[in-house]
């Protein structure tokens, strides 16, 4: 029920960017642009800079609703939602590598949604933070019935320094479908994220 209150509230959030901000802002755009082109030289190359930093703001805010409703998730599966969540943290200086095994065994919702914020609130970490120029997704599962995610990068590591509200997050979101969550160093000497969660099958077995 908290992940379900968790979900409801970010959709809201995400639909109100989407519809309310989304739209004024899209509005805006369109009288820069209509005042551009009426207004002298000068003033009108004032006008398009406007045009090009509301158009930034637009593009944002759009990130952010895809961010906070993870549309891929429900209509194409937690692989191709990882694998689109690697193609969006790629960018120049920073390239993020995905690995996710065939043949998963099934996950209910909750933990499908559990592993994808996760990885999703590491990711981000990572790119704030971690300075790093590589990363990568793992996901595979054993024989146990554990699906394991990983995310690792070559950046800084943690020095030590105390939870963020972004691991407190992840910590939180583990201990609500009763998977196993770590921080640790990385092979690569930066920081890995682990989280293990049990599967319809291994919870059966």
């Amino acid at each position: 029920r908290i992940l379900s209150a968790q979900e409801a509230e970010r959709q809201r959030v995400a639909r109100e960017l989407h519809d309310e901000v989304g739209q004024t802002l899209t509005a805006v755009l369109l009288q820069l642009k209509h005042a551009a082109d009426r207004a002298p030289a000068a003033l009108g190359e004032e006008l398009r800079l406007a045009q090009e930093t509301t158009r930034g703001s637009l593009d944002e805010i759009r990130r952010i609703a895809r961010r906070l409703r993870p549309g891929l998730l429900e209509e194409l599966g937690l692989a191709s939602a990882l694998r689109a969540l690697a193609a969006e943290f790629t960018v120049p200086g920073l390239a993020v590598r995905h690995r996710i095994d065939r043949g998963l065994p099934p996950l209910d919702p909750d933990s499908e949604l559990v592993l994808y914020r996760i990885a999703q609130e590491a990711l981000t970490n990572m790119a704030r933070h971690a300075a790093a120029t590589q990363a990568e997704i793992r996901l595979r599962s054993s024989a146990a019935g554990i699906v394991e995610l990983l995310i690792r990068d070559n950046g800084k590591g943690t020095g030590g320094a105390p939870e963020g509200n972004g691991m407190r997050g992840m910590r939180e979101r583990a201990l609500l479908t009763g998977a196993e969550l770590s921080f640790g160093a990385g092979p690569y000497g930066g920081t890995e994220v682990r989280l293990a969660i049990t599967t319809m099958a291994g919870s059966t077995a």
